[in-house]
């Protein structure tokens, strides 16, 4: 019984299987081609990147502008002469410690450099988005050209084909003609020739046809497949004449042409690259605060406890009598300060403001100016080369 439904299966199984693949292949359509292309285009993929990069480096820009914000904690172990945190003293034991700190500055004035970065990276971020449109851009027109390409390569195979059926048959009646005696044979040795390169244009009207196929596949980044169908109806192009001149088209191109924005962009950005690192000429001014305190096992608590008398070691004579002089001595018993109380008597606090010139850098400012500006020079040739 298992055996018998186990042959069922398989050859329900292998029916359906002949049933799919012989079904043929649906049709794609121009704008199913480049949808798919631009969704697994690589080169697209990392134009995508890029631009997802610029605009996390220009979010950073901006949040430079921001103070910042640290904390800092140390517990350590020493043994031998140290110096007593709590009481800043030379001890020697054995002495546990520790540390906390909050630590917060900001830059009030550097130059203009943090306002200069932020304009920067912000043309930056806006260039690569027009490079990723650029890269979309070339991408679908590659696949517009390479679909039409199949399809002429499609007409030319099927026109390759209906030649090679208009010579066959007239190789066949001139094959009747000649063993009738009406025409000689080399007439039906030349048509038979012509049959041969017919035969050999097929061949190589399909290879063209696969190798299209083959190009396509590359773009839209799928496997290759030789079956690969596309839709004719849904592509349709109009013939009319162009009604713009060379100088409209021009003029078009310059306002709207994604990789033309892109160059412009980029010349800001080195622009406020350049200023960006100027400001390194002037001083900076900051503002910034600590909070800190310390623990130390060696703190200890003296709480009183009871008095004592305790002889002085003087004395006084009364009718020639000798009285020893008493004291009253307070005794103490200690008790370790814990750890947070410690830290809240420890706290401490600071503020205030900084100023850092500029003096000399072993020229280095000068030097990375001139690089910028040399970076902005070379981006200016190449939106001129653009454009």
């Amino acid at each position: 019984m298992v055996i018998k439904r186990f042959i069922l299966f398989a050859a329900a199984f292998l029916f359906l299987s002949i049933k799919i693949y012989s079904q043929p292949p649906s049709k794609l359509t121009l704008r199913e081609c480049i949808e798919t292309a631009i969704k697994n285009n690589i080169p697209v993929k990392q134009s995508a990147l890029q631009t997802e990069r610029d605009e996390i480096n220009w979010k950073q820009a901006k949040a430079n502008m921001l103070p910042n914000l640290n904390g800092s904690f140390s517990y350590g172990w020493n043994d031998g002469r140290i110096i007593d945190p709590f009481t800043n003293t030379f001890i020697n034991q054995q002495l546990t410690s520790s540390g906390v700190g909050l630590s917060s500055s900001i830059t009030l004035f550097n130059g203009l450099r943090l306002q200069n970065a932020i304009k920067q990276t912000l043309y930056a971020y806006q260039a690569s988005k027009m490079d990723y449109e650029q890269a979309k851009n070339n991408l679908t027109l590659n696949v517009l050209l390479t679909y039409l390409q199949v399809l002429n390569n499609e007409d030319l195979l099927e026109i390759s084909r209906n030649q090679a059926d208009v010579t066959r048959k007239q190789v066949e009646r001139l094959d009747v003609m000649v063993r009738e005696g009406a025409v000689g044979q080399f007439q039906l040795s030349n048509l038979k020739g012509q049959l041969a390169n017919d035969q050999i244009a097929i061949i190589n009207s399909g290879n063209n046809l696969q190798t299209a196929k083959l190009t396509l596949c590359q773009l839209m980044n799928i496997p290759y497949n030789r079956e690969l169908r596309l839709d004719r109806e849904s592509f349709q192009m109009q013939a009319a004449l162009y009604d713009m001149t060379s100088e409209g088209v021009y003029t078009e191109a310059m306002q709207n042409f994604a990789q033309v924005k892109a160059t412009d962009l980029r010349v800001k950005s080195f622009e406020k690259a350049v200023k960006a690192t100027q400001g390194n000429y002037f001083p900076v001014v900051s503002f910034g605060g600590n909070l800190s305190s310390n623990y130390s096992s060696a703190a200890t608590l003296a709480i009183p406890t009871n008095t004592t008398e305790t002889p002085t070691g003087s004395y006084v004579k009364i009718n020639s009598a000798q009285y020893d002089v008493l004291t009253q001595q307070q005794n103490f018993t200690s008790e370790k300060i814990k750890y947070g109380t410690q830290l809240n008597n420890n706290l401490g606090k600071s503020y205030g403001f900084s100023l850092q010139l500029p003096l000399f850098n072993n020229f280095f400012t000068r030097n990375q100016v001139k690089i910028s500006k040399i970076i902005l020079k070379n981006a200016e040739l190449e939106n001129a080369n653009i454009k």
